[in-house]
């Protein structure tokens, strides 16, 4: 699932009034390169004013070629055609159609349209990157762009993950292939008053959010540090293999990233917080905070390169995700449950963002920027995997076979494999009739799952004698030490240190009825 096909695009200022080119920068096929230069229309610009004066909670100076027209362009009274639609679902559907046409002119559909199809073809997802080159680019809101009017925005899908990238970044280094998520999620000052004391109650609320209410108990640890020094904090990313980075507290943008503001007299720039998430194989860093995902200001303008996000991930951080603008915090704890409870089922980072953004668009309205809010930006060598759920040896290592019974002269054996209930599925083989199942490296399936012991359970290929009649079958043995969960009909059966059949389309659990889901199956069974 991570490795998928991968259309990145980048948009660039020229030399005069707001000229820009678009090209691709990575296609999944040979013929997908192209360009394209355009004006940034006023139309944009005025639509742009307008989402900041509705959804924004930063104060903006005032459009000077914003007119009568502006309010004609939105057509804001009640139509015929659209009477039940609000003002501010109008506007979201609005910018988001004009981003779209805006990016996605006729060369540029063209090439995103035959990836669409041959990532289709291969019943896989999209992968679509945009590189965004001028920082007045940045605070806009491409995650809502959509093809046309009731057409789902680009960031909401399954079949496109949307995110954000820089090419001008350090290499990733070699990560490791994690299998349970472990967080350090570190709660800073709340505001820039010293005085002000902690809100335990958010506090406990983030914590139910990523422990217990993720459903999957120990599969997911979580530390919590709650105002550390900036020693502290190092120290604990020192000592354990954490792979997600949570911080909840203060900040403030600025050209090396900004700061977090840890606890009254301990700050951490962006660079420095960079260089230990990298040294410790982080692979993603989330902020639920308000400054995220914004570039810094000087008297000219944007500082490029200045978003914590962007510093992070040019100092070779895998991933991070950012807020675009200030989130309540009911809404950034809605999030992340929501994502850290899809990122535990299949450990891809963006499609995980892809089905929070969607749980946020049902509870807070299409109408409102909630949904729009998370940015996520990754490395351009990043393929998004933070899990690994299971590990398989070298096929030429799989076990033998054991010895076989005079009744399986001149018979074959069926094919059959174990597979996940994913879409697509990842199978696992039974080579020479075969598998061990267990925690242990020496095993033909490695789970590093709770409850799997390092020599769980193997399932096998003989003749089972019924009366009279030969009759080849597959069986499950278990010789762990909390069982095995298999469901063949309308519920669930314990398997504990027994050998039971195995009929095609079972579907088993190691060790734990909270594991993941895998079926078994046997060619021909069905």
């Amino acid at each position: 699932m991570a490795d998928l096909p991968c259309l990145c695009l980048a948009i660039k200022p020229l030399v005069g009034e707001r000229r820009y080119v678009t090209w691709v920068l990575r296609a999944p096929y040979a013929g997908g390169y192209g360009l394209h230069e355009q004006t940034w229309p006023d139309e944009l610009s005025q639509l742009w004013y307008l989402w900041q004066t509705m959804f924004s909670r930063r104060s903006i100076a005032p459009l000077a070629s914003l007119d009568a027209q502006t309010e004609a362009l939105l057509d804001l009274e009640s139509s015929a055609s659209e009477p039940s639609l609000s003002m501010g679902a109008r506007l979201m559907q609005r910018l988001g159609v004009q981003l779209w046409q805006w990016l996605f002119d006729e060369a540029i559909r063209g090439g995103l349209d035959k990836s669409q199809g041959l990532a289709l073809g291969q019943q896989r997802s999209l992968r679509l990157r945009l590189e965004l080159r001028d920082a007045n680019l940045q605070a806009l809101p491409w995650e809502i762009m959509q093809a046309d009017a009731g057409q789902r925005a680009i960031s909401l899908g399954a079949d496109l993950l949307f995110s954000r990238t820089i090419s001008d970044v350090e290499p990733l280094l070699p990560l490791r292939r994690d299998v349970e998520l472990q967080t350090l999620l570190v709660v800073g000052q709340p505001s820039l008053d010293a005085t002000a004391g902690l809100d335990l109650e958010q506090d406990s609320q983030i914590l139910q959010a990523l422990q217990s209410e993720s459903g999957l108990g120990a599969s997911h640890q979580v530390t919590c540090l709650v105002q550390p020094t900036s020693a502290e904090l190092l120290a604990h990313l020192e000592a354990s293999s954490y792979n997600l980075f949570i911080y909840a507290g203060h900040g403030s943008p600025g050209p090396d990233g900004g700061c977090l503001f840890l606890r009254p007299g301990a700050e951490l720039n962006g660079i420095e917080l960079a260089q230990a998430l990298t040294r410790r194989q982080v692979k993603l860093a989330v902020f639920n905070a308000c400054w995220g995902a914004q570039a810094a200001q000087d008297s000219s303008g944007q500082i490029p390169r200045s978003s914590l996000a962007e510093v992070l991930i040019c100092q070779g951080v895998p991933a991070v995700l950012g807020m675009r603008d200030a989130i309540a915090d009911s809404e950034a704890i809605d999030f992340l449950r929501a994502f850290t409870q899809a990122l535990t089922r299949h450990g891809l980072v963006d499609r995980a963002v892809a089905e929070a953004r969607q749980r946020m668009l049902m509870l807070y309205k299409f109408n409102q920027p909630a949904w729009t809010l998370p940015v996520l930006y990754m490395h351009p060598e990043f393929e998004g995997q933070i899990l690994h759920r299971q590990a398989r040896l070298p096929q030429e290592e799989a076990t033998e076979i054991p010895n076989a019974p005079a009744t399986w002269i001149n018979q074959t054996t069926p094919t059959a494999a174990l597979r996940t209930m994913d879409s697509p599925p990842e199978y696992w083989p039974i080579q020479g009739g075969i598998l061990r199942v267990g925690r242990g490296h020496s095993n033909d399936l490695v789970l590093q799952e709770v409850g799997v012991s390092r020599q769980h359970a193997e399932i096998f290929y003989r003749s089972a004698t019924t009366g009279t009649v030969d009759a080849p079958a597959y069986y499950l043995k278990d010789f762990s030490r909390f069982g095995t969960f298999v469901r063949a009909g309308d519920g669930w059966r314990c398997v504990h240190n027994q050998e039971v059949p195995l009929a095609s389309k079972a579907q088993i659990k190691f060790g734990s009825a909270q594991n993941q889901l895998l079926e078994f199956i046997v060619d021909g069974g069905d």
